[in-house]
């Protein structure tokens, strides 16, 4: 199994942005060349993953996992801080650093969903050959089709957001036990770690990334890069139809439906959901070889 190793590097605003990297010996020889850049949801960090899955993934390929802004190991920047503009450059760094010069693959769960188009609609697809969405949204604020919450995230605002002690708890830990599966034996376990992250995420940051607005209709419209959208049917935090508008958006995306999954399908399957992603990034560097060899963009 690889190991990690934690390292940050600034990001926009100068704010401190951390990232983990796993790598396994030779996983660059037997892989394509691509990188997976994992990109967590709102109120989590890049553990929310689980160590196990991004092991699995780094086998084979680098793998890099960051912490958003405000979230996990990353600084706390101030509220107005929390831009387009600033989570691009903090992407960008992360990139920077670690000598990605193409061949990425940005991996948005939730929030992460957001964070990565605002990564495209800054720098574009210089480095970045394909995207993978899961319970993601692309959008933010009132009227989005891209930014629609489900019954469980309704139902959490606006407490969610309290400095309030006792008003959070409650918000946050229903919040947490409706991303997982009811009948899932380890309920209470991976309850408990989600619920406990998103805790330690400051009501600044959770507060902050609510108040900003993107609409990225258009540029997802115009991607001409690759993606797979992956949704599961009962998903309570961002309604199933935020996908279905992504994929009659995005020219070349594939839709992997995971009927009654929540908003979490890597934590409910990891095996499938390592599968689904393997073939895709397995296709798209097929797909973006055969262009190399014609010298074609």
């Amino acid at each position: 199994m690889s190991g990690f190793q934690m390292r940050s590097v600034t990001g926009g605003d100068d704010s401190e942005i951390a990232y983990r990297v796993f790598d396994s010996p030779g996983a660059e020889d037997a892989a394509g060349g691509s990188t997976l850049v994992f990109i967590h949801g709102w109120a989590q960090s890049s553990r929310a993953w689980g160590d196990d899955l991004l092991a699995g993934f780094a086998a084979r390929r680098r793998v890099i996992a960051v912490d958003l802004r405000g979230h996990g190991a990353s600084e706390v920047a101030a509220a107005d801080a929390y831009t387009a503009e600033n989570f691009a450059a903090d992407l960008r760094a992360v990139l920077a650093a670690e000598g990605v010069e193409g061949g990425a693959v940005l991996i948005g769960w939730s929030y992460g969903g957001l964070a990565s188009c605002d990564y495209l609609s800054v720098y574009g697809t210089d480095v970045v050959d394909g995207i993978v969405l899961v319970g993601a949204i692309t959008s933010m604020g009132r009227g989005q089709a891209g930014g629609a919450v489900g019954p469980a995230m309704q139902a959490a605002l606006p407490e969610a957001l309290s400095e309030e002690p006792r008003v959070a708890f409650r918000a946050l830990g229903s919040f947490g036990t409706a991303m997982i599966p009811a009948d899932r034996p380890d309920l209470g376990a991976m309850s408990q770690q989600l619920f406990g992250t998103s805790l330690a995420t400051p009501p600044l940051v959770r507060r902050a990334l609510f108040t900003r607005s993107a609409a990225y209709d258009e540029l997802l419209a115009g991607l001409e890069i690759p993606a797979l959208i992956v949704v599961g049917t009962a998903d309570p935090v961002v309604d199933p139809s935020v996908a279905q508008h992504a994929h009659s958006l995005l020219p070349r995306s594939e839709l992997s439906v995971w009927e009654g999954a929540a908003h979490a399908p890597f934590l409910e399957d990891p095996e499938r959901f390592t599968r689904e992603v393997e073939t895709f990034v397995a296709q798209t560097e097929s797909a973006e070889a055969a262009v190399n060899a014609g010298d074609v963009r």
